[in-house]
């Protein structure tokens, strides 16, 4: 995929924010060789966490898959700032981790991640085609519904 990241995700509709700092003693990302890592990415709405609470209890099937793609937005973010905003040095999503806040007793993590997997792929098209993992977990940082991290292939 060719083109500026922040163009074909403005195009599109959406609006990347402004990539995090950490809130702790990590950095939000990584290259080694050609393989990008991307710390932990939360559901952000005008830079503060967004979709507080759990799955099953405070927070709708709904608003889960929404929180996942304003959390896949931070991640597009990320990205844009590892590969400085240029398409061409992205081979692909290698694999995309998904954690979702939730009771004992919710069982339908896989739909709160499509939120997430559908703009991964809409934004970056065959690129975005992932391998996936949603777990559920008692508790995320800022109590958001929705963590993310990826692995993402670069050229050389």
């Amino acid at each position: 995929m060719s083109g500026k990241l922040s163009e074909r995700t403005r195009e599109l509709g959406y609006t990347l924010p402004t990539p995090s700092a950490p809130v702790a003693n990590y950095v939000n990302h990584v290259v080694s060789n050609n393989t990008l890592y991307i710390s932990g990415q939360i559901p952000l709405q005008n830079n503060v966490p967004a979709f507080i609470g759990r799955l099953g209890e405070a927070i709708s099937e709904e608003e889960g898959a929404l929180a996942a793609e304003l959390a896949a937005l931070s991640l597009l973010a990320q990205l844009g700032s590892a590969i400085e905003d240029d398409l061409t040095r992205l081979v692909k999503i290698i694999r995309l981790g998904v954690f979702v806040a939730s009771t004992a007793d919710f069982k339908r993590q896989g739909v709160v991640a499509n939120g997430a997997s559908n703009l991964l792929v809409e934004v970056l098209g065959e690129s975005g085609r992932h391998a996936r993992t949603a777990i559920g977990v008692a508790s995320l940082p800022s109590g958001v519904a929705v963590e993310l991290d990826a692995i993402f292939e670069l050229r050389a």
